[in-house]
């Protein structure tokens, strides 16, 4: 008689070891996630809208004083949208800096976050641009308005469900 084929379980997908930022969070109880290190092995965390301001406070005291990057970033037509934030921790004679990025995930109708421009001033453009393209707005940004687009553009260019304009009126440059 023939063995029978037995299905073979799918494989549990194993949890993500926390890295050293996320094991810090922990300790000192911020709500968050640990995600998948990219794959340069920079540790990245996930954070809920609320908890961002927290977080990035206490960061920011932990060492993390340089916002090298905030983006927007869109998962696809009728997915969520992500605000971006690569921190990294300049001091002297670091020939290899620590480096985390948080990510905040937001729904796609109204995605808002608080703005992190009272911690690290570099958010004051990076922010303004991920409004201009993507349409996420900065609670408690000093001057969020277009930066690449005219104020008066409709939509969102560097969403990946934007439909863009058959017409485009030329403005006079002078």
């Amino acid at each position: 008689m023939a063995e029978e084929s037995k299905p073979v379980p799918a494989e549990e997908q194993s949890p993500v070891e926390a890295g050293k930022v996320s094991q810090w969070l922990t300790e000192n109880d911020f709500a968050h996630e640990a995600l998948e290190a990219d794959h340069a092995g920079v540790e990245i965390i996930k954070v809920e809208s609320d908890f961002l301001l927290p977080i990035c406070t206490a960061l920011y005291a932990y060492g993390f004083n340089y916002l090298q990057c905030q983006c927007g970033i869109d998962l696809g037509p009728g997915e969520q949208l992500v605000s971006m934030y690569h921190l990294t921790k300049i001091s002297d004679n670091a020939d290899r800096p620590e480096e985390v990025r948080v990510k905040v995930f937001l729904p796609r109708e109204n995605p808002t976050v608080p703005s992190v421009y009272w911690i690290w001033k570099t958010a004051d453009w990076q922010e303004r641009e991920s409004y201009d393209m993507f349409g996420i707005n900065y609670e408690g940004h000093p001057n969020l308005k277009r930066i690449l687009m005219p104020e008066d553009w409709v939509g969102y260019p560097l969403r990946k469900d934007y439909v863009s304009p058959d017409f485009y009126e030329l403005q006079d440059a002078y």
